[in-house]
């Protein structure tokens, strides 16, 4: 017999979370005159990144924030990025300093994370808040795990116990998801594309995470009747009509009829991570300002 899986929007709860947010930053305005701020760094010309910088920088205002974009030519000097990002790091206004990557290939990806202040570090991407987050500190935790997370807790309210495998190792999306499902005391597998017979280990799996970037590599006799699926992988593929589609990591139309819940591509994990952005922004300026959580 077969069933439907819940599909998990994760626009609908998106727009929510943005609703709170906006209600939160309005309190901070009428109690404390604070206006958390958001500065995006795009250098370059990557039209996918332009997209999301344009998407930030309006759900930022949409949500009573101060928001900035600095959008930089390609042949921008590492040194001068740098440098905008410590004018960044000291600007009061500022409460967090996202730089989009990609940066172009004379840029290093590993210097400009280093030189962003870990206290605006909104990403979650720097050593500091990694190994705070590994350490069961407060952290700023990165934006797409922590969408997943909390798509996990609304699905499936207490998350211990379960047992949750990551499909993807990457420090911005499947070690700091190991951590928070960690954190939530579950039982955590790791899994990759060296794992040896993969789809046994998912199998295992309560609760999927697929974070590998591969279309639709996640396949029905992958998932144990009745997992829950979070598709984080965003893919174009072409249609026969010459144009693309958008697909995820998970064979969605079979893996549906397994799951109990999955999130859809687009319109699952993808509006997530925006808001998670306002959120943790939101989380900077309060702690930057001592403001109590």
């Amino acid at each position: 017999m077969t069933h439907a899986a819940a599909i998990i929007d994760g626009k609908a709860f998106a727009a929510r979370l943005r609703q709170t947010i906006a209600a939160e930053v309005a309190a901070l305005k009428a109690e404390h005159g604070l206006t958390p701020g958001l500065a995006v760094v795009l250098v370059g010309e990557d039209p996918a990144s332009q997209v999301y910088v344009r998407s930030k920088g309006e759900q930022t205002l949409e949500a009573g924030m101060h928001s900035e974009t600095h959008r930089l030519p390609a042949q921008t000097s590492q040194a001068e990025l740098l440098a905008l990002v410590e004018r960044l790091n000291s600007d009061p206004a500022v409460h967090g300093v996202l730089v989009q990557f990609p940066v172009p290939d004379h840029i290093s990806q590993a210097a400009v994370v280093a030189a962003i202040s870990p206290d605006k570090d909104v990403d979650g991407l720097t050593v500091a808040n990694a190994g705070r987050l590994a350490s069961g500190l407060p952290a700023l935790t990165p934006c797409t795990p922590t969408g997943c997370m909390m798509l996990l807790r609304d699905q499936l309210g207490d998350l211990s116990g379960k047992r949750a495998v990551v499909i993807g190792r990457s420090n911005l999306m499947g070690k700091p998801m190991a951590q928070l499902l960690l954190a939530a005391d579950c039982t955590v597998t790791i899994a990759h594309s060296r794992t040896k017979d993969l789809p046994a280990v998912v199998r295992e799996a309560d609760i999927v995470v697929a974070a590998v970037g591969r279309p639709q590599m996640v396949k029905a006799d992958w998932v144990k009747p009745g997992a829950v699926v979070i598709d984080v992988g965003i893919n174009r593929i072409p249609k026969d009509d010459g144009k693309t589609r958008l697909v995820g990591d998970v064979a969605f139309d079979e893996v549906k009829a397994v799951a109990s819940a999955i999130t859809p591509v687009p319109g699952g994990v993808g509006p997530m991570t925006i808001a998670c952005l306002l959120a943790n922004t939101v989380l900077a300026a309060k702690r930057l300002n001592g403001i109590g959580e």
